[in-house]
């Protein structure tokens, strides 16, 4: 046996373990010996230049010629191993994502935005995601952004289709990443996109960094609105704003925001991403502020507890960040990033023994991650949570 790309369930070494309990014997490579290649669901087999693995390319030849290999998916591998019934179907919150792929909050609710990921559930705001999902979009991100073709990954993904099940979603978050990239050039009113010929809003560039600490209180600068500028729906600075905030456009993204919430201003959502941009900024005081006004208008704003109470922790204020941090908890008890950072806060205030419970309930929602880990190295070495046996 033999396996190509990322295995969802277990490490390779597990993976090669296992083959051996069962009387098999795990190859590196493909040989003439090879019955059997069996394809991880965690990360495609592609190659950087999108071309289908090296183990893959010689065991489709090796079918063409007569050979009887056998080529399974990852999830009807373990099906023949009787093990499929007690791998967890899991899902996850942007955060917890976020610390499992190295992505930002930030690019998964941006890919959430454009329809390249879709939440399975959501609870009082809060999307919940299928892990596949989230890998094959980032996989894909990655991809293209080394410099393979869509045309070469959309051959190479029809070419899984046999072997990889639900092969048909990456192909369509495929073309959302490709027909979602744009080009603007610039003439001398401004910029335009070049299809449509229509022109493109930008904010002015912010002034250079002065040496001279700013005022106590500032004015937020609006830009300018020529007479003859159409009017925007709010929902179009909204947009805006977390466009420029996806580009670390962080002042001219919390000006848009503003405008949206000129036009809208109980739009929880705005208020939402306006306290996140100004939390990038450093402005915590600011950050704050929004956050309690977001859950003022939307108490069940659930991301919006939790950064709150993130945000006053760091500020110190940690009575009140605990205070947050149960109001989600009271509302969603099965908030996994709830659970983590108040066991982060229960042990800044000395409290071990209560912030253990919140250990141990993170490590029911989540045991592969970071933060995973961390809640092992809290808990001790004698803890030993319920894991599944491949994990």
């Amino acid at each position: 046996m033999a396996f190509t790309g990322i295995l969802a369930s277990m490490t390779h070494r597990q993976a090669a373990d296992l083959v051996e309990q069962h009387g098999g014997q795990p190859l590196q490579h493909i040989t003439q010996q090879t019955t059997l290649l069996v394809v991880g669901e965690e990360g495609w087999p592609l190659e950087l230049d999108g071309q289908p693995s090296v183990k893959l390319v010689q065991a489709q030849a090796a079918q063409q010629k007569g050979t009887p290999l056998r080529i399974l998916s990852e999830s009807e591998w373990l099906t023949a191993l009787g093990l499929e019934a007690v791998r967890p179907h899991q899902l996850y919150t942007p955060a917890t994502l976020s610390q499992l792929l190295g992505l930002s909050v930030y690019d998964i609710r941006r890919w959430e935005r454009m329809g390249l990921i879709h939440p399975v559930r959501r609870v009082m705001r809060l999307p919940y995601f299928d892990y596949a999902e989230v890998v094959a979009a980032r996989r894909l991100a990655d991809l293209i952004a080394s410099g393979a073709s869509a045309e070469s990954l959309a051959i190479s993904l029809d070419r899984l289709r046999h072997v990889v099940p639900g092969i048909d979603r990456p192909l369509a978050q495929l073309q959302l990443l490709t027909q979602g990239s744009h080009v603007l050039y610039r003439d001398p009113k401004g910029w335009v996109e070049p299809s449509s010929g229509q022109r493109v809003f930008t904010f002015e560039e912010p002034p250079p960094p002065s040496d001279v600490p700013p005022e106590p209180v500032a004015s937020v600068p609006f830009p300018a609105v020529r007479p003859d500028t159409p009017a925007h729906p709010p929902d179009h600075w909204f947009r805006e704003g977390c466009r420029l905030s996806e580009e670390g456009h962080l002042a001219a993204a919390v000006e848009a925001y503003r405008l949206a919430l000129i036009a809208s201003p109980n739009e929880a959502d705005y208020h939402f991403h306006l306290a996140d941009t100004l939390y990038r900024q450093g402005n915590l005081r600011g950050a704050i502020e929004r956050y309690f006004v977001t859950v003022e208008h939307d108490h069940e704003f659930l991301e919006a507890w939790t950064q709150l109470g993130c945000t006053l922790a760091e500020s110190n204020d940690l009575d009140a960040a605990r205070d947050a941090f149960r109001v989600a908890l009271d509302l969603h008890p099965d908030f996994p990033d709830a659970h983590f950072h108040l066991a982060q806060l229960l042990e800044r205030l000395g409290d071990s023994l209560a912030a253990q419970q919140h250990w141990q309930r993170y490590l029911t929602f989540d045991q592969r991650g970071p933060w995973a880990e961390l809640a092992r190295q809290r808990l001790g070495a004698n803890h030993e949570p319920n894991q599944h046996p491949l994990d």
